[in-house]
This record gives structure tokens, sequence and C-alpha cells, in this order.
């Protein structure tokens, strides 16, 4: 049995409305559709598709677009334009459903449109209006509070610190070189000074506070290249091809110290063989791009370093990234939060719209 044939084609109101040569066509369309958003949908250019109950609940909805359209024009259409999906918006806000219904709704016909777009070669739609779900919107993961931020930046600036060369006696330094061969993986008698430079280099302290403003996601992390830094005007330019879950060029400010602390990594990184064949901003010590899992594995150890309890928490990178969230949005709001998050819809904003446990301790202490 294939996919489709648990999937309803054409609907017993779809066929009612039809005649046998309109319902073949409409038939082989939809087939055309959601063969192309199973296998394709997600990531077109990854070959990545939808989950398959995602795409069966939608296709109801898409047939419900349709047969709207089809009572609007009085007759059969199949090629449905991005009019008729602003007009069907329309009509589904003033329909007595909530709004999480008529957020399912618009995801339906975007959905659709996306196939249209890349098989098609139709424009990408963009919603006349959209729809709050922010009482039904999961709340954002764990997050750092401003507390554990201002730790982690100031332990990225003590984590993998070692004394300096020139203070340190034969005895020491050679106890530290050792030190330093096992963290380097390289034999002893190979490590220079230029080794406790790099011990304390600002890689780690640029890529921490650069996260901790900009609210980097790992695959941004991964991305990042010195190009992006532009230090004198303090802000990370992002080019739409290297942004992550969006088509638009990104301008993320950055606090002063944060661009002082890129500029001297970026200064720094010009000493190291490991970046002479490629542009990328920050690599690990395997001269690989980070990922999540090396990311949380650094997250980890500077929360010790930090003395962050992490106990019954689910603390990833993206923790960092929900603290920019939930704070930008109380200090600044919405649409500075979708800015600097680089978030194409506030809808996606809409998650962090929350008093902080700081704000809600506050308030029980006023309460008394």
């Amino acid at each position: 049995m294939s996919e489709l044939e648990e999937i309803t084609l054409v609907t017993q109101p779809s066929q009612e409305q039809l005649n046998e040569r309109q319902r073949v066509d409409y038939e082989s369309q939809r087939t055309d559709c959601l063969q192309w958003l199973l296998h394709f949908g997600k990531k077109p250019d990854q070959a990545e598709g939808y989950a398959f109950e995602t795409v069966r609940a939608r296709a109801s909805r898409m047939d419900m677009f349709y047969r709207w359209v089809w009572k609007q024009e009085s007759g059969y259409v199949a090629d449905v334009t991005h009019n008729h999906a602003d007009e069907y918006m329309k009509y589904v806000a003033y329909r007595d459903t909530s709004n999480v219904d008529k957020a399912n709704h618009q995801k339906a016909v975007k959905m659709l449109f996306k196939w249209r777009e890349h098989e098609h070669g139709m424009n990408p739609w963009e919603p006349s209006i959209t729809f709050s779900t922010a009482n039904g919107a999961s709340q954002p993961r764990d997050y750092l509070t401003l507390a554990e931020r201002r730790k982690l930046r100031e332990a990225a600036l003590e984590y993998g610190s070692i004394p300096s060369y020139n203070d340190l006696s034969p005895e020491e330094r050679d106890r530290w070189r050792a030190h330093l061969a096992q963290r380097f993986e390289k034999p002893k008698e190979d490590v220079t000074p230029e080794d406790w430079d790099r011990a304390n280099g600002w890689k780690i302290p640029s890529l921490v506070a650069t996260s901790l403003d900009a609210g980097l996601r790992p695959i941004e992390v991964a991305r990042a290249r010195v190009q992006w830094v532009d230090a004198a005007n303090d802000v990370l330019r992002v080019p739409k091809e290297e942004s992550s879950k969006n088509r638009e060029n990104w301008v993320v400010s950055l606090q002063s110290r944060t661009s002082q602390m890129l500029s001297r990594w970026v200064e720094e990184r010009q000493a190291y063989t490991d970046y002479e064949e490629t542009d990328q901003l920050w690599l690990t010590r395997e001269q690989n791009p980070y990922s999540s899992h090396s990311l949380s594995y650094l997250l980890d150890r500077l929360c010790d370093v930090a003395d962050i309890d992490t106990s019954n928490r689910k603390l990833s990178w993206y923790a960092i990234r929900h603290s920019v969230g939930t704070y930008m949005t109380r200090e600044e709001g919405l649409a500075a939060a979708q800015s600097q998050l680089r978030h194409k819809s506030e809808m996606t904003t809409m998650k962090y719209d929350q008093a902080p446990v700081e704000d809600r301790r506050d308030a029980l202490d006023r309460m008394g």
C-alpha cells in the first residue's frame, strides 16, 4: 500500500462539485502535490519531505480551500492564485474557530503554494494577514536567566585559560607544557609559547559573546564567516544565502565589547594554519565546523566553570537563543526580538512574549 492510499485525494464534497474530467484533473494535481510534499516539501534542496501525518492533516484543509475557490468562481479552477489565498484567509478570519485552527488552514495553503512555487515556477505567497497562536503555542524551552547570561560570559573568559608563560618558573612551564601537549594533541617537545597564547585566545569568548548577543543557532555558528563581522559598526551582517530559515539579509546588533572580542579573534585566527584554507569564523580543535553536539559539550563545560545548575533542565545551545528572545521581547518588544533572532514571521517570535521567571518572582514579592 502506498502512502497516498491512506489520504483521500478527492473528497466526497469535491466529487459532488466536479464532473468526471474535472475530477480526473483534480486528482492528478493532488497526487503530484502530495507526493512532492511527502518527499521534498520540508527542505526541497535536501529532498526532505514533511511527516506523513502532517501532510494528511493538511491535505483535507487544502481541499476545503479549493472548494471555497470553486464556489467563489462558480466553477472548477485548477490554478488557484495568491489573490484567492488572501481572500480565503479573510474568510477564515471571520469563522467562529480558534486561532490555532485558523493558523492550521493557513499552513495548509502555504504548503500548497510552496509546491506550486518549486514545481510550477510561481512566486512565493506571503499572506496579507496572519493568525496569532500565542495562547496555544508551546513555551520556549529552558533558557538562561539574566544572572546566568552574565556568568556564562564571564566563564568564557576564564574557560581554558592558563598562567602567562613569562610568569612561570621553568618547573611550572614544564607542567603546563604537558597540559598543553594533551590539550592540543601534539608532542610535548613541540609545544611553544604560541600555544600559551592560543590557550588564552579569543575564539571561545568571541563565539560565546556573539551567541549571547545574536542568539546564534548551531547551524549559524557552523556557517559563520569572517565577512559577517562588522566590528566598526557593532553588527553582524548575515547574508541571505547563509541565513537559516529565511531569505533575507540580516543586520544583527552586537555589544561593543562583543565587537572587540570578535576583532581580536579575527586578527588572532590569521596566525593559525587551521584557518589558512577557510574563511569560517570558528572551527573546533579538530578543525571541523561546530555542531549541536560540540556546542552542547562546550555549554556543559562553561556551566561547570560558571557554577550554573543544570540539574532537572534540558539545556542546549538553543538555551542561549531562547534567553535572547525572552529578554529582548521584555526590553524592546516583539519587533526588536524578531529582527535580532532573524525570524521571518512574527508568529515565530510570539512564544517569547511571556514574563521571565524573575519578573514573576518580583510580582509574587509585591503581592505578599
